[in-house]
């Protein structure tokens, strides 16, 4: 039976909520401290990003190496091979294509604004190796190793790369506030609580 995306994500939250949290607690006050100690600056939505960053890879370590679809062990060199094997719209098509897609949006944004690079070169070079990589492992624990799965994680990392270079290029044109880093603290704490919230949902908290 094939489950949703978001279906995916819970069940990948539910089985790393109580890792994420030791870590993040960790980094965080690591990082508050080495900030203290130093005198440094703490701009807090730039910290966020970062941190945000470390839970994504390691929910997409969780999604591709335990909840992948396809559970078969093998080798597909042929490029466009799997992509094409599913009929488009069907459930399989925006699992297995639009999802391996989808899923490294998030990666190739997050990476560019760290990189910040001014060509999309580092942005391929670094999703293609993340990819191949991801799936060398999944080839080793029993899964398969698909280049088609390279060819959309790297589509979906470009499509993030793009996101970053359009948001840079209208963030010019916005109002003063768009621009004010305190608009951008107020947007992640907003962001923290929500996620907080919700992992604590998946822990069976009540707020309410």
């Amino acid at each position: 039976m094939i489950k949703s995306i978001g279906e995916i994500i819970s069940t990948s939250v539910d089985k790393m909520w109580p890792m994420l949290t030791i870590f993040l607690v960790v980094i965080a006050s690591v990082r508050i401290a080495a900030v203290k100690s130093n005198n440094e600056k703490l701009i807090f939505y730039k910290e966020f990003s970062y941190l945000l960053f470390i839970v994504y890879i390691l929910l997409l370590y969780e999604m591709l190496t335990r909840s992948e679809l396809n559970h078969n062990s093998g080798f597909n060199l042929a490029p466009f091979t799997e992509m094409f094997r599913y009929p488009i719209g069907s459930k399989g098509f925006y699992f297995n294509v639009v999802g391996n897609i989808v899923m490294f949006i998030p990666f190739g944004y997050l990476i560019s604004t760290y990189i910040k690079p001014k060509r999309i070169l580092p942005i391929l070079i670094v999703s293609a190796l993340t990819s191949t990589t991801v799936e060398f492992v999944q080839s080793c624990i029993g899964r398969s190793f698909d280049v088609d799965d390279i060819l959309l994680n790297v589509v979906g990392a470009l499509i993030g790369f793009l996101l970053y270079v359009s948001f840079n290029a209208i963030k010019k044109f916005l109002p003063g506030i768009f621009q004010n880093e305190l608009f951008y603290n107020i947007l992640s704490i907003i962001v923290l609580i929500l996620i907080v919230l919700y992992v604590l949902s998946r822990m069976g908290v009540n707020i309410v």
